[in-house]
């Protein structure tokens, strides 16, 4: 295994393939199809995890990797208690169809049940951030998909009206009474990890999310925010693990709610009461 600064290079220029070919597949076209677990799939999802794992397993070979369409196709993952890696080869399938920028290219270690090392990337945007112990970083991406401009980001002491995101595409009723408990928030909807990632910038204070996610989607945002000095809390306010297996329905890999942070907010130990109750 390489380290980590090695790994997060790795990482970062399979990102960079990956995010190319998906904005290739975007200017000329494609369809989706409905997987089944009814969400949607196209020619830039497949092709970008077969980039992102014909890299991996060449560079880190006998390494157990997790990929979201590897999964759906039925492939069996052997992880738990010890190193391997995730993988959403896009993330925000939803905001790549209808044309929005808030996709983002997933990579992410998992040591110990926690994410260590990850990339997020928003081909789209041309921004990327990548998070390893002790280090966060946010970079500009250009037009030939090389770094232009990079530098160290940590998440900020929470104002005195913090900002709330909101998923964009997956909102539910019990992420509105979230947020209407702590009252004096401003709110911001918006699309895949990049959620993550203004956490971490120091540009936004929480992200609920009460609804279903998959490991593969937060892993790589949230080892950047707990390399920022943030963290991913369960609704029992502990953080939130990796390698989950039999979960709700007997699914491998699922999340269950969680909420992540910036800095402190105030009322947010109470509000995570409340819900942590809704939820039982």
């Amino acid at each position: 295994m390489l380290d980590d600064e090695r790994l997060l290079e790795l990482f970062e220029r399979l990102s960079l393939a990956a995010g190319r070919a998906i904005m290739d597949v975007r200017a000329r076209g494609f369809e989706a199809e409905i997987k089944r677990d009814l969400t949607p799939v196209t020619e830039a999802d497949r092709t970008a995890e077969r980039i992102i794992l014909d890299g991996l397993r060449a560079a880190l070979p006998g390494t157990n990797c997790v990929a979201e369409e590897e999964v759906a196709a039925g492939a069996r993952c052997e992880a738990g208690a010890g190193t391997f890696i995730l993988v959403d080869p896009l993330d925000g399938t939803r905001e790549f169809l209808d044309g929005k920028p808030d996709f983002t290219v997933n990579i992410a270690l998992v040591r110990n049940f926690e994410p260590a090392v990850g990339v997020v990337y928003a081909p789209a945007r041309g921004e990327l951030y990548a998070g390893r112990p002790g280090r966060a970083e946010f970079a500009e991406i250009g037009a030939d998909y090389a770094v232009t401009t990079r530098r160290n980001v940590a998440v900020r002491k929470a104002p005195s009206r913090p900002l709330v995101l909101a998923s964009r595409s997956h909102r539910t009723p019990q992420t509105d009474a979230f947020i209407d408990s702590l009252k004096n928030v401003d709110c911001c909807a918006i699309g895949s990890s990049l959620k993550f990632g203004l956490l971490a910038r120091g540009e936004a204070d929480l992200y609920p999310r009460f609804g279903p996610t998959m490991e593969w989607d937060t892993a790589a945002g949230d080892a950047v925010l707990r390399a920022a000095g943030g963290r991913t809390v369960t609704l029992d306010d502990k953080p939130l693990t990796y390698g989950k297996r039999n979960g709700p329905s007997g699914v491998d890999f699922a999340n269950p709610w969680f909420v992540a942070t910036g800095g402190d907010c105030e009322g947010l130990e109470a509000a995570l009461a409340a819900c942590g109750k809704l939820a039982k």
